[in-house]
């Protein structure tokens, strides 16, 4: 299906300021449909004025659909043409029309128009389904009114509020539990589920009547300071939202001025329950905390064993031992690279540019001064998951180590060049490692080398990582090894 930016951009004349209202619109329009108990349609004249064209649709989570099947994309027919011509003429709320039964249930259709800046920019079509019509409960009497004050308010150009975040899936729903506050702040109407909200708070009088912030002011927990901002929300003043801690339990509130002719006639305060969800995160909150712990000793034992292995070289007298223990301490500490990384991050993915340059910083450290050369990093490595920035910073000590040692063995006249090329798609991570150096033996073949460099490199890229591992001559002179990795974005 296509997106309301996609047929925004290439089928209507609407500009970036006019998208970008009805991107809040949609953002935030699941609650005029809960409350409306209908299904929404977003209608946009179309850049060929061949009609109006759907560009958005929302369905009810309160009632039953009217529609079935997705309209979006479509034109209008000609019934919802003449709804949607005279919502926007007269620019009021069109609920004229006569309930209409080709879909095999009655259903009503009213346009309402979309304002900005005293303009019209587009209408939404509101269809209810009126099948299950009965005589409605207080409960739905009071969301029905609120969505005659949304829909006012949209036809009006006062929702969405000018200058707020889209609250989105942070936001509670109407079903959790919903409050109408009169102009004074009182409470005249409190859903069951927003009553028992509050009583888990440890409300025990009736909030029907209770001026909502004084209410909510008295269940906050007394050993914090009071939040000066969840005054606001509870007394309906600003579109924001707030959570009160109290209890034990934790209740969200969200805030909805009602602003009906330019005069404020209320608010709505959505009510959600969410003790069991912040619980949760409190807890992932520690675990996160355990495991970047986990990985900051990790990192200390690694430069432990490396301290170690080094002690263990100065003592040797053989230099074949010496280079050996010498090569084990580069590749614990690429190792412990990683780890240090993760201890500081929030998550078990890291951002892998910064360890390539501590990686390369590190071969370049220990490469011979005679040879003069200082590895290079062009393109980006993006964010990598542990499991894939482990190996692949093994992977390329190994390559620069080998590139130092065999590509520039003796002193130069001129500074070698060893450069690391990265390429990230969104599925696959390119990273060639070239140098200027004297180039491959004759008869070199990868699957045959006796390296142990080059076994720890073809042993992780092909085994661990599901990657391809290519050494050839580099055009120009020296060598390249290219690693091709199948990653995605986390």
């Amino acid at each position: 299906m296509p997106t309301l930016n996609d047929l925004a951009r290439s089928r209507t004349n609407l500009a970036d300021a006019d998208l970008e209202w009805l991107h809040a619109l949609v953002s935030d329009w699941q609650l005029l449909a809960d409350l409306s108990f209908a299904d929404l349609i977003l209608w946009a004249p179309a850049s060929d004025n061949t009609g109006w064209l759907a560009i958005a649709q929302m369905r009810p989570t309160t009632g039953p659909t009217s529609l079935q099947d997705d309209v979006v994309g479509t034109f209008a027919g000609p019934e919802d043409q003449r709804l949607l011509d005279v919502a926007r003429d007269e620019r009021r709320i069109w609920r004229e029309s006569d309930p209409d039964w080709t879909k095999g249930v009655p259903v009503r259709a009213e346009g309402i128009p979309v304002t900005r800046a005293g303009r019209v920019i587009a209408v939404i079509e509101r269809c209810t389904n009126l099948n299950s019509a009965r005589t409605p409960s207080r409960l739905e009497l009071t969301y029905l009114q609120g969505a005659d004050d949304l829909a006012r308010m949209v036809a009006e150009g006062m929702f969405p509020f000018p200058g707020e975040e889209a609250m989105l899936v942070r936001s509670p729903r109407v079903g959790d539990g919903l409050l109408r506050l009169g102009r004074s702040g009182r409470v005249t109407y409190a859903s069951p589920n927003a009553e028992s909200a509050y009583r888990r708070l440890g409300l025990a009088a009736d909030m029907i009547g209770a001026e909502l912030a004084v209410v909510t002011a008295g269940l906050c927990a007394s050993d914090e300071p009071l939040d000066e901002s969840l005054m606001v929300v509870a007394a309906g003043r600003a579109p924001r939202a707030a959570e009160v801690d109290g209890n034990g339990s934790v209740v969200q509130l969200r805030a909805i001025p009602l602003i009906v002719g330019g005069a404020r006639t209320g608010a709505l305060i959505l009510v959600r329950d969410v003790t069991e969800l912040r619980r949760r995160e409190r807890e992932l909150m520690t675990k996160d905390a355990t495991i970047r712990e986990i990985h900051h000793r990790v990192k200390n034992n690694l430069q432990t064993v490396a301290a170690l292995l080094r002690l263990q070289a100065r003592r040797l007298h053989a230099p074949e031992a010496r280079a050996a223990l010498d090569e084990a301490v580069r590749r614990v500490g690429s190792i412990a690279v990683v780890h240090e990384t993760l201890s500081h991050a929030p998550e078990e993915n890291v951002d892998f540019d910064e360890i390539a340059d501590r990686v390369a910083m590190m071969a370049g450290e220990v490469s011979a001064p005679e040879v003069r050369v200082i590895p290079k990093i062009t393109g980006s490595f993006g964010p990598l998951s542990a499991s894939v920035a482990t190996p692949l910073a093994m992977v390329l000590t190994e390559l620069l180590q080998n590139a130092l040692q065999h590509g520039f063995p003796h002193a130069a006249r001129e500074p070698g060049q060893l450069e690391v090329i990265a390429v990230r798609r969104p599925e696959r991570l390119t990273v060639t490692v070239a140098d200027s150096g004297v180039g491959l033996p004759d008869g070199f073949d990868l699957d045959s080398a006796t390296s142990l460099g080059l076994q720890i490199v073809r042993t992780l890229v092909v085994g661990e990582l599901s990657g391809r591992l290519r050494v050839a001559p580099r055009p120009g002179g020296g060598t390249e090894a290219i690693v091709d990795l199948p990653v995605g974005y986390e």
